[in-house]
């Protein structure tokens, strides 16, 4: 049996690595599941999948947490520190898909015992993906992409030479405001702005879908994980969402991944990599189709991936403070307090000041500089906002 421990197992990505394994239950050993608030769902998951631990992430949850395990045996743990032990233990494969910088801590605590780590936590190589990368060698630990599209790229460069490759595509649906006047956009509301047309996500992903935030971040994962140039990277709005990904070579060829929009689809192939197996996700059908449909990103509409190209060519830490203010931003639309086309502003801001701080970005790329950076940059965030409010 292999020991595995899901990272972020409330979410939608942990949620649907939990449907793969219960699927084949004789065949995981579950060592840790970790959340947030939903103790219950929690709390639920860890008996069905008898684990021996369960973290929220939250200390004043604990005792509801223990009280949703009572009789169960299984033991309840919360907070950072507790994130972090459970991390420690034992175990071969781990899902990392806890959202935000929060990831990062764990995902290289999981990279120092050699485990496998299945990373659906963008942010994590974007704030410190020289970091990660050198951990994962160092021990020895494989780190595998989980975002539909690196695993997409992944998997389209099976038994290929990465110095064969002149340019990586992904794709983005476009969002909820793909197709609005662009005049309109400042006006976007919360509820607007929460709708995706393709997919059923929770409200922070889809929102950065609409901005194409999440994309600028795929953008960053993407140089940092697969080496290339910031400008063999290219990103093409395919509002069907089944070509996850292209890969072009230097004999014109485009290698692409097409597949049904199931996140399980890249769980699996990292669940069971370097294997492939039945996994159950619809299969295309081409003819019924019919069309598929591809346009250039207007950046106008999109200032997030120009943002990223910057961030890229910049690196350092740019990449954490980059992430900081967009997550801060997004709170702030969240809570209300400013419009969906401040979020870019605030975030441009941000970089333009952490950038004549001199040698802030240069700093040695460590745990405790990419904190430092990313606590600067949500105090600069704040203060961009309550300018804007203002």
């Amino acid at each position: 049996m292999r020991k595995i421990s899901i990272f972020g197992a409330t979410g939608s990505i942990g949620q649907s690595t939990i449907d793969l394994i219960r699927r084949a239950p004789d065949a995981y050993d579950v060592v840790a599941l970790t959340g947030g608030h939903n103790i219950a769902g929690l709390a639920e998951d860890a008996i069905a999948l008898q684990a021996d631990l369960a973290v929220t992430a939250h200390d004043d949850r604990l005792e509801d947490l223990r009280a949703a395990l009572a009789g169960s045996g299984i033991e309840a743990a919360a907070g950072q520190g507790a994130l972090i032990e459970a991390a420690t233990r034992p175990a071969d494969w781990i899902m990392s898909a806890i959202v935000g910088v929060a990831g990062l801590a764990p995902g290289l605590k999981a990279l120092e015992q050699g485990a496998t780590l299945a990373l659906a936590n963008k942010e994590s190589l974007v704030c410190a993906g020289q970091l990660l990368l050198q951990t994962a060698a160092r021990h020895r630990a494989r780190l595998l992409p989980v975002d539909s599209e690196h695993s997409a790229v992944f998997q389209g460069l099976v038994g290929e030479d990465i110095a064969a490759v002149e340019r990586i595509i992904i794709t983005a649906s476009g969002g909820a405001f793909r197709d609005w006047p662009l005049e309109d956009l400042k006006e976007a509301s919360l509820a607007q702005a929460s709708s995706h047309p393709n997919w059923d996500m929770g409200q922070r992903i889809t929102i950065d879908s609409a901005s194409m935030f999440n994309k600028a971040l795929e953008v960053i994962e993407t140089r940092e994980y697969f080496g290339v140039e910031p400008e063999q990277i290219e990103v093409l709005v395919h509002p069907e969402s089944l070509v996850h990904a292209l890969v072009g070579f230097n004999d014109g060829a485009l290698m692409a991944h097409l597949g049904a929009a199931d996140m399980r689809h890249a769980i699996g192939y990292a669940l069971h990599w370097p294997e492939r197996r039945d996994l159950p996700v619809a299969r295309l059908d081409l003819a019924a189709i019919g069309q598929l449909n591809f346009r250039a990103p207007d950046l106008a509409r999109y200032p997030a991936l120009a943002q990223a190209r910057d961030v890229m060519q910049r690196r350092g830490l740019m990449g954490a403070a980059f992430n900081a203010a967009k997550e801060r931003a997004l709170d702030h639309f969240i809570a209300s307090h400013i419009k969906f086309t401040d979020m870019a502003e605030i975030t441009a801001r941000v970089l333009e000041q952490i950038e004549t701080q001199s040698g802030l970005i240069d700093s040695a790329m460590s745990l405790d500089n990419v904190t430092q950076i990313d606590h600067i940059a949500r105090k600069l965030a704040d203060v961009a906002a309550a300018q804007n409010t203002g």
